[in-house]
């Protein structure tokens, strides 16, 4: 069965900076696989695309550049923010932090601590992959039908999924 429209996929990825040879990024554990329904919009476009028609025991490798993936960085989404708003947080505060942070509308948003001074902080709310070059490798591990639950909820469930 090939990868294609609301199939449960299941692979095992390296992820690298650039090109094969770029700096490491990550990759799925052995026993873990990424598991996601195909289609449902919960990859990068880019990603997809580079796997549909792929089968169970195919290999894989192929670049996204930055715009394709989590976009350019936007120099508008590094703020200063008073310090006094962390009071009681202080041990948020290190260097390189990745910070939940609630906006005034209430919504929720992740942010690095790029710098601490004395009366400010400043955070980078830009997607901590925005500006890189994205490289993956892997090969799948399994493709089978969604189940008309599992298209329903918009998520997997058993093995690699959800278990409910």
């Amino acid at each position: 069965m090939s990868i294609s429209q609301n199939q449960v996929v299941q692979l095992h990825y390296e992820l690298r900076l650039d090109n094969a040879e770029g700096e490491f990024v990550e990759r799925t554990d052995a026993g873990a696989p990424l598991t996601f329904i195909f289609g449902q919009g919960s990859m990068i476009q880019d990603f997809e695309a580079n796997l549909e028609g792929k089968n169970a025991g195919d290999t894989f490798a192929f670049g996204i550049p930055a715009e394709k993936a989590y976009g350019p960085v936007f120099q508008e989404a590094i703020m200063e923010l008073p310090r006094d708003i962390f009071a009681g947080h202080d041990d948020l505060l290190e260097i390189g932090n990745m910070v939940p942070m609630r906006g005034e509308d209430g919504s929720l948003a992740q942010a690095i601590v790029l710098e601490v001074t004395e009366s400010v902080v400043v955070m980078d709310f830009n997607h901590p992959m925005a500006g890189k070059n994205l490289y993956f490798s892997g090969n799948i591990v399994s493709v089978r039908p969604a189940t008309p639950t599992e298209l329903q909820h918009g998520h997997v469930h058993g093995d690699g999924g959800i278990n409910h």
